[in-house]
């Protein structure tokens, strides 16, 4: 089944490698049926979170804001591509996330993690671990580690190794079986008055 995925990239740095990496995402999800939206932070430039969407009026939100909103709403799963910086996840990344909360609730999220060396950036992963699921979008069991991301693909995204497709494309077929799962809970109406009053619930707490 066709879905809608957001892949959101964390790197502003002038000599990203990761990029090549967030584009085989892109172009694999792409492959594979999937309607997908790139989320760049470099692109959105977002400022240092003072006020989270929720907190605006409807009609006095940024327009980036809104526009990122309406994406993150309408995907039904979630790709983090994220490098590891200072064995944690890049600022540019969190800051990016944390503009939003409810709009992510009861989808699924899935880690891609790189690094220059060869451990493949998991230090990363294991933030995002603990920080997905607190913002409701809880990350599948597996995840896609790339070391030497600086050789690992082209320019174009394309990999230097057939093996990553492999792995990547295992992994995708894991983040669809729960994002098809996830959405079929969604649209049951007997249960979607009992997901609302959770989701307010939660964003009180927050």
């Amino acid at each position: 089944m066709a879905l809608k995925i957001v892949v959101f990239y964390g790197s502003v740095r002038s000599a990203r490698e990761g990029i090549k990496a967030a584009r085989f995402v892109t172009d694999r999800c792409r492959l594979r049926g999937h309607e997908v939206s790139f989320v760049d932070p470099m692109e959105y430039s977002l400022p240092l979170l003072d006020k989270m969407y929720k907190e605006y009026r409807p009609d006095e939100a940024p327009a980036v804001l809104r526009r990122l909103a309406n994406m993150i709403v309408a995907a039904d799963a979630y790709i983090m591509v994220s490098g590891e910086y200072n064995h944690t996840i890049p600022p540019a990344l969190s800051n990016l996330l944390d503009h939003f909360l409810e709009e992510y609730f009861w989808k699924p999220s899935a880690i891609v993690c790189y690094s220059a060396g060869s451990f493949g950036g998991v230090r990363a992963a294991m933030t995002l671990r603990a920080m997905l699921p607190e913002m409701g979008m809880s990350s599948i069991p597996s995840v896609l580690p790339i070391p030497k991301v600086q050789a690992a693909f082209k320019d174009d995204g394309a990999p230097t190794n057939d093996a990553l497709i492999r792995s990547a494309d295992k992994f995708f077929g894991e983040l669809e079986w729960y994002a098809n799962a996830l959405k079929s809970a969604r649209e049951k109406p007997c249960e979607r008055s009992e997901c609302d009053t959770m989701m307010v619930q939660a964003a009180v707490a927050k």
